[in-house]
């Protein structure tokens, strides 16, 4: 199913098991929580979604989510635990894997927007079933938001 951990997927074709398997892009997400909000971009597709992006081949995807937040959002952050793991079909054809990271905001800077989205914001945590994203995303937001409730 499009957006679900992939514990609750399927197990892939046997032809996969060779090797010659479908290959997927990588990207990594920050889930990042100031005063009840998270941070979110609208992409291309009219979707919200978490800042973070592809994965470089031989970046540490710590690394990978913390630069992407600095050029996307102009915040610096530290990622901190892994959150979860899913594929996510973009588009009829194009999956992607997506890791999540909770994140911790390391200054006050302001709420920047890059060229890649058409729009950014903090969001209520009780506002993101109202929005249009994949489910994963509302699965990581709210697992990081009740592990810094707690």
């Amino acid at each position: 199913m499009k957006g679900e951990p992939l514990g609750s997927q399927q197990r892939p074709p046997e032809s996969a098991a060779d090797g010659a398997g479908q290959l997927y892009p990588v990207s990594v997400k920050g889930v990042i929580i100031d005063s009840g909000r998270v941070a979110l971009l609208k992409n291309e597709r009219d979707e919200w979604e978490l800042p973070g992006g592809k994965l470089e081949l031989g970046e540490d995807p710590r690394s990978c989510v913390e630069r992407e937040i600095s050029e996307e959002l102009g915040w610096a952050v530290r990622a901190d635990p892994l959150l979860d793991c899913w594929q996510y079909e973009v588009k009829p054809g194009v999956t992607v894997l997506i890791v999540t990271y909770g994140c911790h905001r390391m200054g006050g800077e302001r709420l920047a927007l890059s060229a890649e989205h058409s729009a950014s914001k903090l969001c209520a945590i009780e506002d993101i079933d109202a929005l249009r994203m994949p489910s994963g995303y509302r699965t990581s937001i709210r697992s990081w938001y009740g592990a810094l409730a707690r």
